[in-house]
């Protein structure tokens, strides 16, 4: 198996559900020490309440649970409207599990026991088209947002905007720290700014910080 750049996992929220406590607890601490958060439970219960309060990018789930169904548990969140990337995890190959899988449209499955490079590469795999996506629309963004302003010079500074935009579409930073960044003078920074506060594109919340607002390229 080739070697994937497990770094993108960084950026993403866990949730998993097995009903093995030992297992949840060793799988999950490996876990952590490369995804965003993790958030391990041992019911379908404890799941959902994460999935209605937390941000949730992946699920991996035992199918055969205590008293209950992995798979039923995905028809639930389908029912719902609830469509997360899912591994599901199973100590069985029973072809009607599989076939409901299938169906459900789940990314992939692990045989138990679990390998953990095997796991952290399928979690890099049904992550990486978000990822991808992402840097579809930062490219789409810059395109647009070069389209919305009148001076094609300025084109390094809007891509040294949207390259520093953190997770929420913050972008902090000081006339002074672009300037050292650019040969750019003052004046024609605080032009830039001006045009892209006056069509909404960056509005100050800040000191030194703007929220990026990617709906007013529209």
């Amino acid at each position: 198996m080739e070697n994937r750049n497990l770094n993108i996992l960084h950026d993403f929220n866990v949730l998993y559900l097995e009903d093995d406590e030992d297992l949840l607890k060793h799988t999950s601490d490996v876990l952590e020490d490369f995804v965003n958060n993790i958030f391990a439970v041992k019911t379908s219960k404890e799941a959902m309440d994460i999935l209605l309060n937390k941000k949730v990018d992946a699920i991996i789930s035992d199918i055969l649970l205590k008293d209950e169904n992995g798979i039923d548990f995905l028809k639930h969140l389908k029912n719902k409207n609830i469509n997360i990337p899912t591994i599901l995890t199973t100590a069985h190959t029973d072809t009607n599990y599989l076939l409901d899988a299938i169906k459900l449209k789940v990314e992939n499955y692990i045989i138990k026991p679990i390998n953990i490079k095997e796991l952290l590469n399928t979690l890099h795999d049904v992550l990486l088209p978000i990822v991808q996506k992402k840097e579809i629309q930062k490219n789409s963004n810059v395109i647009r947002m070069i389209a919305a302003i009148t001076d094609s010079k300025q084109v390094a500074i809007v891509k040294y905007i949207i390259n520093k935009l953190d997770n929420e579409n913050l972008f902090t930073a000081s006339y002074t720290d672009i300037m050292e960044e650019f040969s750019i003078s003052k004046p024609t920074l605080i032009k830039l700014f001006k045009e892209l506060a006056e069509k909404n594109i960056l509005v100050k919340v800040q000191h030194k910080t703007y929220r990026f607002n990617q709906d007013a390229l529209d």
